[in-house]
C-alpha cells in the first residue's frame, strides 16, 4: 500500500506532517529501508553528542532514540489491536512521562541500535501479515479515529522527524 491511498478519516490530522515526510512511498519497503538505514544513521552520531541537549528541558540524542522505539512499539500494539478488530478505544500516552523513566542516557548506542533493530523487525514482521482488507481496518486511538495502514506510515514519519530533528539541532 502506498501512503496516497489513505482517505480521510484515516488519522488525525495532527498525523498528517507525519504521513508527508515519507511521500507516496510504499509501506513494507520504506519500513524495511528504515530498518537498514536508521542504525547506520544512529551509528554515525559521535559519542561525545548521545548526551546532549540542545536547549533546557529538551531530550538528549539517546532520549529522542529512545522515543522514537517506544512511540513504535506504542504504534505497533495499535496496529495489532485494531488488525484483530478490537472495538476497544486505546488512550493515547505521554512521551513526557515515558521519556524520563526510559533510562535512556544510562544507555550505550550499540543496545539502542539492537533495540531498535528488534522493534523494528517485530513491527516489519507485523505488518508484512497484513493484506489490503487489515490495513484499511480502523479503530480508535487518543480519541481518534486510526487505520492499520496510517499506523505504519505515521510510524515511518514519526521516525524521519525526529531524524530530522536530530540532524537540524543537535548535530
Amino acid at each position: 500500500m502506498k501512503a496516497s491511498e489513505l482517505i480521510a478519516g484515516d488519522y488525525n490530522p495532527y498525523y498528517k506532517t507525519y504521513i508527508d515526510k515519507i511521500g507516496d512511498s510504499e509501506l513494507l519497503s520504506t519500513l524495511e529501508k528504515q530498518m537498514n538505514n536508521f542504525p547506520n544513521f544512529m551509528n554515525s552520531i559521535p559519542q561525545d553528542k548521545l548526551q546532549y541537549a540542545y536547549a533546557e528541558g529538551k531530550w538528549t540524542i539517546l532520549e529522542a532514540l529512545q522515543h522514537i522505539i517506544d512511540t513504535e512499539r506504542v504504534f505497533q500494539y495499535r496496529a495489532l489491536r485494531f488488525s484483530r478488530k478490537d472495538p476497544t478505544p486505546l488512550p493515547g500516552f505521554d512521551q513526557d512521562v515515558f521519556v524520563p523513566e526510559s533510562g535512556a542516557n544510562n544507555k550505550s548506542i550499540a543496545s539502542i541500535i539492537e533495540e531498535y533493530k528488534a522493534v523494528r523487525a517485530s513491527t516489519l514482521s507485523l505488518f508484512s501479515s497484513f493484506d489490503d482488507d487489515v490495513l484499511r481496518l480502523v479503530g480508535t486511538a487518543s480519541n481518534s479515529p486510526m487505520s492499520v495502514a496510517a499506523i505504519g506510515f505515521i510510524t515511518c514519519g514519526h521516525q524521519r522527524h525526529h531524524r530530522d530533528i536530530i540532524r537540524e539541532r543537535y548535530l
